[in-house]
C-alpha cells in the first residue's frame, strides 16, 4: 500500500506534523510517500531536533517553492506549494501511482494569493478528477458527520440547500458507511433552522425542502429519518442512535465533532475515485515557531487512509 502525504502550506505546521507522524512507531505498515518543499522539511527537522525526512522509511516528492515562505504569513509561494504539491498527489493517485492521499492544512488566502480559485482542497481535487458527486465527511469520536454544503457565507446556505443536494449527499453517505466501520446505514438529517423550523415558526426550509428529500430517500428504501434539531441530535448520535449525521451547513456540522475528538478527528473526501482522508485542523500560524504542534489527526488520517484503502480492496 502506498499513501502520499501532503505537507500543506509551508508557512504553517503542517512539514512538522509530517514529520513527527512519520516518526511514530505506531503508524501504518505502508509505504509513505511525501510531496512538498524537501528544503522546507530539512529546515523543519533542523528548527525543532526532529528526526529528518530521510530516516523516517519514506521518500519524497520534492516541490521546490516558487520563492522565500516566511514563517506565519500567507503568501503566494506558500499557496503554490500547497497546491502544487496536492495536485501533483492526485495526479499520481488517478495514475494509480498511490493508493491514497493524506493531506496537511493549507491556509487559503495563500492559495487566493496563488491565484487559485479553489476555496479548499475538497474542491481542487474534485475538479482535477473530474467530479462532482463529492462531499465532506468528519470522522470523529462515535461520530460520521457529512455536510450538504461547505465553504459558504452562512447567509447564502439557505438558498443552496435543495432537496436534490440532501439527497445527493445522503446516497454518497449511506454508500460510505460500511467502509468508515458503521454496523449499519442508519442516517439522521439535521434541520437548518432552530428547532428544525418549529413547524414553519422560525423558517419552513424544513417542511418545503429537507423533509420531502427524507420521505424519497426513504422511498428507495435508504434508513434516512429527520429533519431534526441540531442542538440534540448529535447527543443521539454520539451515543449509537445513528451511524452517520447529515448536517445541512460547515459549523453545524464540525462544532461537534470537533468538541467531541479535537486532534484526532479527520476529514474524508467521499465521491473522489481514490481515498483522501486530512487533518481537522487549520495551518497553525500562531503556533508555527514553537514546535508544539500536535500530530495526532495526522496520524489519525493516515490511519483511516489505510483502513479505506484495504475496504476498497475487499469489494
Amino acid at each position: 500500500m502506498r499513501l502520499a502525504v501532503t505537507v500543506g502550506d509551508p508557512a504553517g505546521i503542517g512539514p512538522e506534523v509530517v514529520l513527527k507522524a512519520l516518526a511514530r512507531t505506531d503508524r501504518p505498515a505502508a509505504e509513505m510517500i511525501v510531496y512538498g518543499p524537501a528544503s522546507v522539511l530539512s529546515e523543519r527537522a533542523a528548527r525543532f531536533g526532529l528526526r529528518p525526512l530521510e530516516s523516517l522509511d519514506a521518500r519524497i516528492v520534492d516541490v521546490p517553492p516558487k520563492g522565500p515562505i516566511a514563517l506565519g504569513v500567507t503568501s503566494s509561494a506558500g499557496g503554490h506549494a500547497a497546491a502544487d504539491s496536492v495536485l501533483t498527489a492526485a495526479r499520481h493517485a488517478l495514475a494509480g501511482e498511490v493508493d491514497a492521499i493524506v493531506t496537511a492544512p493549507l491556509n487559503k488566502e495563500s492559495l487566493a494569493a496563488a491565484g487559485h480559485r479553489w476555496p479548499g482542497h475538497t474542491e481542487m481535487l474534485a475538479d482535477l478528477a473530474g467530479v462532482s458527486d463529492v462531499a465532506m465527511l468528519f470522522v470523529g469520536g462515535s461520530l460520521r458527520v457529512v455536510l450538504v454544503t461547505i465553504h459558504r457565507s452562512l447567509r447564502s446556505v439557505p438558498d443552496a440547500i435543495t432537496g436534490a443536494e440532501v439527497e445527493r449527499v445522503a446516497r454518497l453517505l449511506h454508500r460510505e458507511l460500511p467502509g468508515l466501520g458503521a454496523r449499519s446505514q442508519r442516517i439522521a438529517v439535521c434541520g437548518l433552522n432552530p428547532h428544525a423550523g418549529e413547524g414553519g415558526m422560525f423558517g419552513r426550509e424544513e417542511i418545503e425542502v429537507i423533509a420531502p428529500a427524507v420521505a424519497r430517500l426513504r422511498g428507495e428504501g435508504l434508513d434516512v429519518s429527520g429533519p431534526f434539531p441540531a442542538d440534540s441530535l448529535f447527543a443521539r448520535a454520539s451515543k449509537g442512535e445513528f451511524d452517520g449525521v447529515l448536517a445541512q451547513y460547515h459549523d453545524q456540522g464540525l462544532i461537534p465533532v470537533k468538541l467531541a475528538a479535537f486532534g484526532n478527528a479527520v476529514n474524508v473526501t467521499i465521491g473522489l475515485p481514490f481515498v483522501r482522508t486530512s487533518v481537522d485542523h487549520g495551518t497553525g500560524f500562531d503556533i508555527v515557531e514553537k514546535g508544539v504542534a500536535d500530530e495526532g489527526s495526522l496520524l489519525a488520517a493516515i490511519r483511516l487512509a489505510a483502513d479505506l484503502v484495504t475496504a476498497r480492496r475487499a469489494k
